[in-house]
């Protein structure tokens, strides 16, 4: 398969196609709720895409959440085993998978509560953060944002990666998190997420984003 040709869109187009491609995907397992990926490493702006996407959903008359890997840091003691600029386990390591499992995915799955954990661990403090579950009404849709999103077999029903060329990404990154770049490598050699996504945005001028369409 060749590369996927690229067309320039503004942020508003694509926030409204990538809501339109939502409502119309149903889950595959039978859940009322859809579970969709924003993909992307700390320089593309995943974040503030899924509270697009977040908004006009809402404009459309779908519940949605918004929900970053951010807050599912594993315990300092555990990311930080191996150093505190170790690319490899911060590829596998830092971010808590198993939380995310339970607490995200495995309330919205078919027959689930609907009670989803908005966050668990604030690195700041290196504490649980005790937030309240948040309930999502059938038929809303849960937007999970962060990097390394497609390699962990969550149960995405549509998934978006936002794609950061390698000069991109170097700029983009601070001098003090230069030493994650190698992990983001890894990400592309070992799962290909432009190939693996279902929706592809290129992100390397922040102004002016590009994309394939949706897959």
């Amino acid at each position: 398969m060749g590369p996927v040709r690229l067309e320039a869109i503004t942020w508003e187009r694509l926030t409204e196609a990538v809501a339109d491609t939502v409502t119309a995907v149903k889950a595959e397992d039978g859940s009322p709720w859809l579970r969709v990926a924003v993909d992307g490493a700390g320089g593309a702006p995943g974040g503030k895409f899924a509270r697009r996407v977040e908004e006009a959903l809402r404009l459309r008359g779908r519940s949605a959440l918004v929900v970053g890997t951010e807050g599912f840091l594993r315990p300092a003691s555990l990311r930080l085993e191996y150093g505190r600029q170790d690319p490899d386990s911060y590829y596998s390591g830092w971010f808590d998978t198993g939380a995310l499992w339970r607490e995200v995915f495995g309330p919205l799955e078919a027959g689930g509560s609907g009670l989803v954990l908005p966050d668990l661990w604030d690195p700041a403090t290196d504490r649980a953060t005790r937030s309240p579950r948040v309930r999502l009404p059938p038929g809303g849709v849960l937007l999970l944002h962060g990097p390394f999103l497609l390699g962990h077999w969550f149960p995405f029903d549509l998934t978006v990666h936002l794609q950061l060329s390698p000069g991109a990404l170097r700029r983009r990154t601070p001098e003090s998190e230069q030493w994650t770049l190698p992990a983001f490598q890894r990400y592309e050699d070992e799962v290909g997420p432009a190939g693996a996504a279902d929706v592809l945005v290129r992100v390397d001028d922040p102004r002016h984003p590009a994309w394939g369409g949706t897959g």
